[in-house]
């Protein structure tokens, strides 16, 4: 069946108002929380399951349980009422929460923080959401306010899970989690405005149609491959910055790995500037300059070992994941409005892919080069980035070359 158009949800042509695009960002935050709880703990963790390469892979199998649920429930927000399909995923969250902090075994967690990651999902359910409810002249800030609540979630996730953990244990961490998840689905109920879905076509015909946006749509290729490689560089610096500090270098614990989330806080500061950029000016320029202040980053991080070497690549760091981030999304929710989720899902499955590979890499070159080969690899996961971005820019300069029939 072809998709059918039903018009854009409530609320659309006059924008979206304040306190709902407050309580989407809110609750986007808390979503994506969720995913990066476990990396401040992964010491304690290891010394828990007695296993190093199994605390190790916990960020890896997470991301990879996000990158999975983009791709098989993200598509069902074009074809459902997307306000449903949001509470609904909320509560299969706290459940997955539950499993995580019961995990009497290594292979138990690694499963439910699999489970964890697909049901977090969610937050990119809302930000599709967020932009269908916006007017065109502000879609790219009300795309840079909910990144700043999924940037905020990503940060303090950090710092709150590093403090409880170090404090309390890292499945006290994860049952609280389950309230939150639980408050996150009655925000939403409350805030949310009810819609008809953008379209009427069938779930497989919604999968099978990722293949034709993703061969169709050569800037949804171009944004997926280089927010990948990006993401893979932020995901590879994450995951090892709690074994890092662990080590005869620092002997710090996962309430200080916690808090260079706050320290990169500012990075939230981005989300909206980069949106509005994007509104004026286009999303390239802020693209080159985001990826370029992360490969800043990982000189820092490579030449000095200090901890305000450290604090000062966050910064970095942060501010250019998600200066990216926001311009990419920019491009592909303009490219068909009846496909956003569809096309979401196929630009942050691939995102996350790179992230769960960057978590993965960084993990074998931690064990053999520790954090200088980290630093290697992070620069050169940048590189990719840049190098994608540059045929982009000659693809589009040639588009531009060819004189209007």
């Amino acid at each position: 069946m072809e998709a059918v158009e039903t018009g854009q949800p409530a609320g659309a042509a006059g924008g979206i108002g304040r306190g709902t695009l407050l309580a989407m960002a809110a609750a986007t935050g808390i979503a994506v929380a969720n995913i990066y709880y476990n990396q401040p703990m992964l010491g304690l963790i290891e010394r828990d399951f007695h296993d190093q390469a199994a605390a190790g892979y916990v960020p890896t199998a997470t991301q990879l349980g996000y990158a999975l649920g983009l791709f098989f429930l993200l598509p069902l927000g074009d074809i459902h009422r997307r306000r449903r399909l949001i509470i609904s995923q909320f509560i299969v969250l706290a459940a997955a929460l539950a499993a995580t902090a019961v995990a009497p075994s290594a292979i138990w967690l690694a499963v439910a923080s699999l489970l964890t990651g697909a049901s977090a999902t969610v937050a990119q359910q809302i930000v599709p959401f967020a932009a269908s409810l916006a007017s065109p002249q502000r879609r790219g800030a009300t795309i840079g306010t909910v990144m700043s609540g999924l940037l905020l979630g990503i940060l303090f996730s950090r710092t709150l899970s590093g403090f409880v953990g170090e404090h309390a244990g890292w499945r006290d961490m994860f049952w609280l989690g389950v309230p939150l998840a639980l408050g996150a689905a009655l925000l939403m109920a409350g805030a949310l405005p009810d819609h008809e879905a953008a379209s009427r076509m069938r779930y497989h015909t919604a999968l099978r149609s990722l293949a034709t946006l993703w061969t169709q749509q050569p800037s949804l290729r171009m944004a997926t491959l280089a927010q990948a490689a990006l993401f893979g560089s932020f995901s590879a610096f994450w995951t090892i910055l709690a074994l890092y500090l662990q080590g005869p270098q620092f002997h710090l614990g996962a309430d200080v790995a916690g808090l260079f989330g706050v320290v990169g806080a500012v990075g939230v500061l981005a989300a909206p500037f980069a949106g509005k950029a994007a509104d004026r000016r286009g999303p390239h320029v802020m693209i080159w300059l985001g990826a370029a202040l992360v490969l800043v980053a990982w000189v820092i991080f490579g030449l000095s070992a200090t901890l305000a070497a450290l604090a000062l690549g966050v910064v970095l760091l942060d501010l250019g994941i998600q200066s990216a981030l926001i311009s990419h999304q920019h491009i592909i929710f303009a490219l068909d409005p009846a496909a956003r989720s569809r096309l979401n899902t196929v630009f942050m499955t691939g995102m996350f892919l790179g992230g769960a590979l960057g978590s993965a890499v960084a993990t074998l070159v931690w064990t053999t080069h520790h954090w200088n080969g980290v630093a290697l690899l992070g620069g050169a996961l940048v590189v990719v980035a840049l190098a994608v971005k540059a045929l982009d820019y000659r693809a589009r300069q040639s588009i531009a070359a060819v004189p209007a029939e």
